[in-house]
């Protein structure tokens, strides 16, 4: 491991909260004018999940930054005119296109792996590249089924050969279409002058962990790990000529570096009032979660119902640049139903009516039911205030 320089900055405990906050476009006014893709291009990459309870995760996180952006534009401003592709990073994400060149590691160990979980049918693989050239974009339901059987898992020969292609970058996904995955092959979907592998592994890590820094604005090693799914030895490699600082945060009581743009300015600005995904990448790694915001994160999707503490989908309350609750909402008709609410208080209240009236407003909900809420004493303060804002 490279020997780093001492850290010169020490930060309290505060400066690094708001620091992350306004890395990840929380903190300060919003940049309307770049929109969507502006968030996209800010955070480096934006999680997709399959679970839709108000939106989808990817529509949810440039909301959470933007306000009541149309959903439609959401996805257009990803979709279009080459300007994002899907990979694995995070955990499947949607990349801005300039990032291509930085995944080259990632394609090139794909390309060497010796074990794959699906057995990949002879002639398969060239099928699926000449019927993209021939037809594409196309889904797998269309490159000739996505599965063999009902079971999810079940992929058919197609599925398995153009999922590979994806990872080795032959074959690009330009769009999700009802969640399907539509295909093309990357030297259509991609711009000429990115459309290379020829960074070497260590340039592309230092890329993503210079980038990573950026997103975060201060993180330990295993945030900025966490950040693009990669190892703690690659990071340890290229750390020290990534452009990141060392800092010493108070409390955290590991080494910490920094974007040095993000300790030349202070972070000041209105905080955003907002619910947010489970999968935002402001809290999608428990730990810093836990060690920024003095709150554990835990999606409860997976946990079987008698278990859950906060619900199905709970959806952790941003406000004041704390997390003062969380919400695990549901829809009925123009209903938003908070389904259980859990309040850090009574100071609580009126941030977590706002944000619930602000997101029944952007899925097209008139109306806003409380069901349950943690502390019982609380639930009518709570009505109370959601009344007044929705009139």
């Amino acid at each position: 491991m490279t020997t780093l320089p001492r850290p010169t900055t020490t930060l309290t405990a505060d400066d690094a909260r708001r620091i992350a906050l306004r890395a990840q476009g929380l903190l300060g006014a919003p940049d309307r004018r770049a929109g969507v893709r502006g968030v996209l291009r800010h955070l480096g990459a934006v999680q997709l999940d399959t679970i839709s309870v108000l939106a989808r995760s990817h529509e949810l996180v440039p909301y959470a930054r933007l306000g009541a952006v149309g959903r439609k534009a959401v996805e257009a401003a990803y979709w279009t005119d080459a300007h994002a592709f899907e990979y694995w990073s995070h955990a499947a994400c949607i990349l801005p296109i300039e990032e291509w060149p930085h995944f080259a590691f990632r394609r090139r160990a794909y390309r060497d792996r010796p074990h794959w979980h699906h057995e990949l049918p002879d002639g398969a693989y060239d099928q699926v590249i000449k019927q993209l050239r021939a037809e594409g974009p196309l889904t797998a339901t269309e490159l000739g089924g996505a599965k063999k059987t009902n079971d999810w898992w079940d992929w058919s020969g197609a599925k398995v050969a153009v999922e590979r292609a994806l990872m080795y970058g032959e074959v690009v996904c330009v769009e999700r279409r009802g969640w399907k995955r539509v295909y093309d092959l990357a030297e259509r979907a991609v711009p000429a002058a990115l459309l290379h592998d020829e960074l070497d592994d260590s340039e592309c890590l230092r890329r993503l962990v210079r980038l990573a820094g950026e997103s975060l604005g201060v993180g330990t090693r295993a945030d900025i790990a966490d950040y693009h799914r990669l190892k703690a030895e690659q990071v340890d490699a290229v750390i020290a000529d990534s452009g990141l600082v060392p800092v010493e945060v108070e409390g955290w009581g590991k080494p910490a570096w920094a974007d040095p743009a993000a300790l030349a300015t202070p972070p000041r600005g209105r905080h955003r009032t907002t619910l947010l995904s489970p999968f935002d990448s402001l809290i999608w790694e428990r730990a810093r979660t836990e060690r920024i915001f003095g709150f554990t994160h835990r999606l409860e999707a997976y946990v079987p119902r008698p278990k859950r503490v906060y619900g199905y989908f709970a959806m952790p309350v941003l406000a004041g640049g704390r997390l003062v609750g969380r919400v695990d909402p549901a829809r009925e008709g123009r209903t938003l139903v908070a389904k259980q609410v859990t309040l850090d208080g009574v100071k609580a209240v009126p941030a977590v009516a706002q944000a619930l009236v602000e997101a029944a407003t952007w899925v097209d909900c008139t109306d806003v039911r409380v069901e349950r809420v943690d502390a019982p004493e609380l639930r009518e303060p709570l009505n109370r205030e959601l009344a007044g804002l929705l009139g």
